[in-house]
Parts: C-alpha cells; structure tokens; sequence
C-alpha cells in the first residue's frame, strides 16, 4: 500500500484537496479532525491539558475553548512545546492506526493531512510527501476572510515551516492559488504518476453508483 502524507501550511487548501480525495474513493484521515477529537469533552486528553495550562482554556460548557488555548501557546514557544508533548503522541497514534488498518483492508494507497509533517520528521513514515502551496497573500486573504486578526495570524505563521520550505521538501506540490477545476487536475496528475489506472477507475465506479 501508498502511505501519502499530505501537508502545507495554514490556508493552503489542504482540506480542499483532501475532500476531492474522499470524493474518488480514497481512505483520508485529516489529523486536524483528530487533534479535536482527542481534546473532546471528557477525553483524557483535554484533562491533561486542563491540568497543564489551568481551567481557564475551557468554554463555559466545559469544553475547549480553542482560541483561549491558541493565545497562552501562539504566544509562548515552551508552552506550546508542552501542548504539542500532551497531544502529538495521542494524535500520531490515531493515524499511525489508520494506516495499518487501511494496509490490511487491501488498499492500494491511504492518505493522512498532516500540517506539521516536516516540522515532526514523519516524512520517512510515507512513501510520498504531496505539499499544498498558494502564495502568501493568498494565505494571508484566507486567513482574514475567516476573522483570523494579523497578530494570530502571524504567530500561527511563525510557528510552522514557510511554503517554500515545504513544498521544496515535497515529492510533489499543488499549487492552489487557481479554480478548484485547476487544483483538481494537479491532483490528478500526481495520482496518475502514483498509482497509473487507479483515479480513472474510481472515477468511472463514482459515475456509474
């Protein structure tokens, strides 16, 4: 089986390329959808989280409140080491699972959106590293559009690898500063390289259900 990692930074359109992903048919897990789900309500995780950085990162109906917790570790290098110490090991486990269990369904290839893959070192994990790139101001255009203010957008920014380190690490790069059509074909392309026939078949069966 293809293990593929897919990464970019914030605002890249990695989710966009996983969903066209889903749509083909192929097995996406989306470590962001894990990184939420292993800090929900009642989780061991939030506890821990809960008794490293105080009560004060919770939502008033005792869940996380998200944007509490990004403003004390977007604002402090060591904090956000200790975050990443609490949940990274929860989280690659989640997705360390998914690709064996995928690997014994008989798939052909499993992917897994990673946003910090370079910056983790998981890259030897995959046999291929696909990297989702848009220039800076598109970034940025995206970032606001979601009611991000330029301060935690800057610290969200500083905290990963720069595009162009990533995609200059990748095996492959999407660039996704045109339509979705655009971005569509580029995705294919790179499947057809990986997996010659596999695409056209998925697609052909979504068309024919």
């Amino acid at each position: 089986m293809k293990r593929i990692g897919i990464t970019g930074g914030i605002g890249s359109g990695k989710s966009t390329g996983a969903s066209y992903l889903m749509g083909l048919g192929f097995p996406v897990l989306d470590t962001d959808d894990v990184a939420r789900s292993v800090v929900a309500p009642g989780s061991e995780g939030l506890s821990e989280v809960v008794a490293e950085f105080g009560e004060g990162i919770l939502a008033r109906d005792g869940s996380l409140d998200r944007a509490a917790l990004a403003g004390v570790v977007f604002t402090d290098p060591n904090a956000r080491v200790r975050l990443e110490g609490l949940l990274h090991p929860r989280i690659q486990r989640v997705w360390t699972d998914f690709l064996s269990a995928r690997e014994t369904d008989g798939a052909r290839a499993a992917c897994v959106v990673i946003p910090l893959l370079f910056e983790k070192t998981y890259q030897a994990r995959f046999d291929v590293v696909i990297a989702v790139g848009c220039s800076s101001a598109t970034q940025w255009a995206r970032l606001q559009a979601r009611g991000w203010a330029p301060d935690a957008i800057r610290s969200r920014l500083s905290a990963q690898w720069t595009t162009e380190a990533k995609m200059a690490s990748a095996d492959h790069v999407v660039w996704n500063e045109g339509t979705l059509s655009v971005q569509r074909i580029q995705w294919d392309r790179i499947l057809d390289h990986l997996l010659p026939g596999l695409v056209a078949g998925m697609a052909a069966r979504s068309a024919g259900s």
